[in-house]
Formats: structure tokens, sequence, C-alpha cells
């Protein structure tokens, strides 16, 4: 109403300005010059301080949808029509958009949906995202990551609006540690790869919950060698009871069996130990960091 009423204020203006006579016609402001500047959107866009990545680096991008309120009712995100529909933002020393966006007026409050990394988004309901099965590199295990947050009842204001990403999927830490009959230097020598195994890597993301759902054949994971430990992004999912993590020692595969279930935004630390025995090699898994229950296994 407040919109209307300075429209109907405007034309009564331009109106009697129009009669006054004088040739002042030159002079006389257009209605959305009264009615002041529009305000734009921007963003403060940042990482919940879990599983991966805390920060964003330059040159990062997000998508933005805004799906305005009706009246007191929220509204329901949808492929297109959006109020802003998968608006590329690029970031350096803050974000900014690949164009200009409003709100819609002074008092429309407003959800915000942002995703990483940018892409075209044809299905709202089920993006489809796959983590590499390969993610031995750094640059594979990043391109792995995918990021969601939603801010929403916001009213239109000057400052940045405020969303936090969370990451979608499980990160696996894994450690391999020495045991019985080793050192650190003598295990890191016979220990030829650590692999996961018996889970899905791709994902149908809904971005309007950020709930995402593996799918897909059971995979192998191949790790990123972070210094001390193998770290893997996991698709939310319960795995049956598979040889989760294997160790290849001497051209042999050593299992650990495990029932096991991941979630969003979780890390999920696995120290494994390594012992040497009179049989051969033993492997066998550490308590939970999260939790503080013995999780224990022997790999066969």
């Amino acid at each position: 109403m407040m919109k209307v009423g300075r429209w109907l204020q405007n034309l009564l203006f331009i109106a009697l300005c129009g009669c006054s006579g004088g040739g002042g016609e030159e002079n006389v402001p257009l209605p959305e010059e009264l009615e002041g500047p529009k305000v734009q959107i921007t963003l403060n866009c940042g990482i919940d301080s879990r599983a991966t990545e805390t920060s964003f680096e330059a040159g990062d991008q997000v998508g933005l949808f805004v799906v305005n309120y009706n009246g007191t009712s929220a509204g329901v995100l949808q492929n297109s029509g959006n109020h802003a529909d998968n608006v590329k933002f690029t970031y350096s020393s803050g974000w900014t958009p690949e164009r200009e966006i409003y709100w819609k007026d002074e008092t429309s409050k407003a959800d915000f949906y942002c995703y990483y990394p940018y892409t075209t988004v044809t299905d709202v309901s089920a993006y489809k995202f796959t983590v590499n099965a390969d993610q031995s590199t750094e640059t594979n295990y990043k391109a792995s990551d995918f990021l969601w947050g939603k801010t929403g009842g916001i009213a239109p204001t000057e400052n940045a609006v405020d969303i936090t990403l969370k990451h979608m999927f499980s990160c696996m830490q894994i450690k391999v540690a020495p045991g019985k009959g080793y050192t650190a230097e003598e295990l890191e020598k016979v220990v030829e790869s650590v692999t996961v195994h018996g889970v899905r890597n791709e994902a149908s993301i809904n971005l309007a919950t950020g709930v995402a759902t593996a799918e897909g054949a059971e995979k192998v994971i191949t790790p990123w060698r972070d210094g001390e430990y193998y770290k893997a992004l996991i698709v939310p999912q319960s795995v049956k009871e598979v040889g989760l993590i294997v160790v290849l020692i001497g051209g042999k595969e050593y299992a650990l069996k495990k029932t096991f279930t991941f979630e969003t935004n979780k890390r999920y630390p696995f120290t494994v130990t390594v012992d040497k025995t009179n049989n051969g090699i033993n492997v066998g898994i550490g308590n939970w960091e999260e939790d503080g229950v013995d999780h224990g296994g022997v790999a066969e």
C-alpha cells in the first residue's frame, strides 16, 4: 500500500505542476525519482566451521535464489519465476553479483537460498551432483564439496544479508597409526594405499530443504592424502556391513567390515591401527572422537 499511495501522490503532484503554467514541465520529476533509490541486495556468505574448509577463496562463486513473502506467508522456491533466479556472486574481498538485484519494496520479507559451487540449475528439488570417486588430489577433493544455506524471513535492509553455508556431505578423516611391531617410519614404507568401499557417490540435492539423497551404484573412493590423514567426502547414506576401509599392505588387502551411517556436515575421524603379528598384520579401528564409543574391529 505504501507504493500505491506514493504513486497516487506523484500523479497528483504532476497534475498540479502541469496546471501551473509557465513552461515548468521540464522540471517535473518522474514518479520513480520521487520514490527515492531502490535498495540493492548484498550478501555476506560464510561456511559452517565443520567437515572441511571453513572459508571461501578468491574466485569462488555461489548461486542465489530469492523468494518473496506473500504478506506474512513465505513463498515457495521454484525452478524459475522467483524474485531472483540463480544469480551468480563471485568472491574477492567481498561478494560481487553478476547483475544488481533489489528488494521488492520497503516492507516485503524474503527467503534466501544459496549454494556452492555455482552452476546451471534446472530442478531445484532434485539437483544432481557427483562426488569424485578419485579424490586423491586436492583439486578433485575440493571439487567434491557442495555447500548449501538458507536465511529466512529477512526484512528489506541496506545491510548485507548473512548466509551461513554448511557442507552437504560427510568427511572421512582416516589416520593409519603404527601398532605393535611397527614404528611410524616402518609403517609409512609398507602401506601402499587406503581406499573406501561400499558407498554411492551420486547425490540428488533439494535446494529448498538442504537434503541430499545418495543415488547410483556403489563405488570405490580413493581419498586425498593430506599430511598424516586420508580425507574423503561422502554423500550422506547408510552403508551395510562391508569392508568400509581397505588398507593395502604388501600386496594384500586388509578390510575393516563396518555398518555405518554418514550424516550431512559431519566429520568422522577414523584411527586405523596396524599391528605386526606372527600371523601377518591385524588392522583395527580406534575410538570415534565425536562419541567416545569404541567401534573397534579387525581387518581380515
